[in-house]
């Protein structure tokens, strides 16, 4: 049975193993379980800390700090910047999301076998790999008990306006609603794959190590055969080289710094397209205050969705969050920002999130990623829209005033007269987050468009698979850790095949 190590275990001992997965989010975590258990042997190498379900505490920054990337506070480049959020952690970013668990819509499967040349790619064809993900994870609605007066104000505004809510899917077993989804599961509850999916492949053999930064993937001519990277000790120390020999290598470190691994790696790609087309789900925050109490802290994150608009690429959630993100979020400071923050207990934050119709760009710059993203007018009014109709339906629930994400300022809102008033923001007047970073290394059928074929590889190489969201050709429209963790268990059957027949 494995184990999760300090990456310091490599330093000076050169291992070698069938397949070498770099990164343990939904992607990699999801790959080395399915090759450990066709009986590969494997070895998983993560960037970030192991941090283990008993660390993590209710100190929301301390876990911030902990959990994301440089502190949280990661943006793109361009007009209007945009936050993002990624886990650097054993379990990546499944350690810090909403556990929601959505198939990929069937609008955009078709889409893919249209528009990318992957005919193959059907519901039918997904079904075994979406139902063996729910299994696994206890994909599964909420417990009504844990569903806090947040997440009933928001469908009772929709519900009011005839629009259709739906209970939230989550990959959790036993959640008792205490919130901390963002910032480590203190209980275990929800099933990232720090809880699920590395115990299942440590169960079947494979050997995880933290603290291992991958710089290049190796190859003998085409064929990769392993990779060279560095530990960084925790807590400072001298860092050091190491080194794994594989038969074959998964990359998997998500649609940022996938590519940029790829370049460093000295991949060219026939379609010219390594780092492009990274999409985001441009999102934005809307605060509404009620009149009384709400204490939205109180329950579980983001039980209801509301999809009346879904096909329009616009889906509604309530996502309470702490009191230091909720300033953040306001554009106020001093007095001004204390009086707006007495109203935090009657608070209700809730989220748009927007399918995009246009992508940004990663760039690598000495060796490091750099995303550039561009909001387009046509999406600028997109999430205008969005975040009009989650005020609608906040208010259709009893909301006093309501904070909206345009600038320049902190703009208020009483009434719905007051709301339809106002004029279109501009791009750079938007104050948008992502959680959803999605391309750079786009799956399809035609070379001269797809980094990677349907199944993962990487093009014009030989055993480099790319088994996470850089994968996608286009956005998903909902939640994607069920997109990801279904394209990487159907990637890793598709490498063990190959390795079978190459012995």
């Amino acid at each position: 049975m494995g184990a999760i190590h300090d990456g310091r275990a490599l330093v000076g001992e050169r291992r070698g193993c069938d397949v070498v997965v770099v990164g343990s989010g939904a992607g990699g975590a999801v790959a080395a379980a399915e090759l450990a258990e066709d009986g590969l042997s494997v070895i998983v190498v993560e960037e970030g800390p192991h941090r283990p379900t008993e660390s993590f505490s209710g100190d929301d920054m301390a876990m911030v700090r902990a959990l994301y990337r440089d502190g949280g506070a990661t943006t793109t480049l361009g007009r209007p910047p945009i936050t993002y959020n990624e886990g650097r952690c054993v379990g990546g970013s499944t350690v810090i999301n909403g556990a929601m668990a959505w198939r990929t819509p069937e609008r955009v499967l078709r889409r893919w076998q249209r528009d990318e040349e992957m005919p193959g790619l059907t519901p039918e064809a997904l079904d075994p790999w979406f139902a063996r993900v729910e299994r696994l994870l206890s994909v599964a609605p909420q417990d009504p008990s844990s569903i806090g007066r947040d997440q009933h104000l928001l469908r009772q505004g929709a519900q009011r306006l005839g629009w259709r809510v739906v209970d939230n899917r989550r990959a959790q077993v036993h959640c008792a609603g205490c919130n901390r989804c963002l910032f480590g599961c203190p209980t275990g509850a929800k099933q990232s794959t720090l809880v699920s999916y590395l115990p299942r492949a440590m169960a079947f053999g494979a050997e995880v190590y933290a603290g291992c930064r991958v710089d290049r993937v190796r190859f003998r001519g085409k064929r990769a055969v392993g990779v060279e990277g560095t530990v960084v000790p925790e807590g400072g120390g001298p860092a050091a080289p190491f080194t794994v020999d594989a038969s074959a290598v998964v990359v998997a470190c998500g649609a940022i710094h996938t590519p940029a691994l790829l370049v460093r790696s000295g991949v060219r790609s026939p379609s010219g397209r390594i780092g492009r087309g990274l999409w985001v789900h441009p999102g934005a925050q809307v605060t509404a205050v009620f009149s009384e109490p709400v204490e939205g802290w109180k329950g579980v994150h983001q039980a209801y969705q509301v999809r009346e608009f879904e096909d329009d690429g616009v889906i509604m959630a309530a996502v309470n969050l702490p009191p230091a993100l909720v300033a953040r979020s306001l554009a106020l400071d001093g007095a001004a920002l204390g009086r707006a923050m007495e109203d935090y207990p009657r608070m209700v934050t809730a989220g748009v999130l927007v399918e995009d119709s246009s992508s940004g760009r990663v760039r690598v710059v000495r060796g490091r990623p750099v995303p550039t993203y561009d909001v387009t007018a046509a999406d600028a009014a997109r999430i205008a829209r969005a975040v009009r109709l989650q005020a609608e339906a906040l208010f259709a629930a009893g909301a006093v005033r309501v904070h909206l994400p345009f600038g320049p300022g902190d703009r208020v809102v009483t009434g719905m007269d007051e709301l339809r008033g106002l004029p279109d923001p501009r791009p750079r007047d938007l104050d948008l987050l992502t959680v959803h970073l999605m391309g750079t290394a786009a799956m399809g059928g035609d070379p001269g468009r797809h980094v990677c074929d349907p199944d993962g590889r990487v093009r014009d190489t030989v055993g480099l698979s790319v088994l996470d969201a850089s994968l996608f050709p286009s956005p998903v429209g909902t939640n994607p850790m069920e997109t990801i963790m279904a394209l990487s268990g159907r990637g890793a059957a598709a490498l063990a095949e190959d390795l079978g027949r190459a012995r």
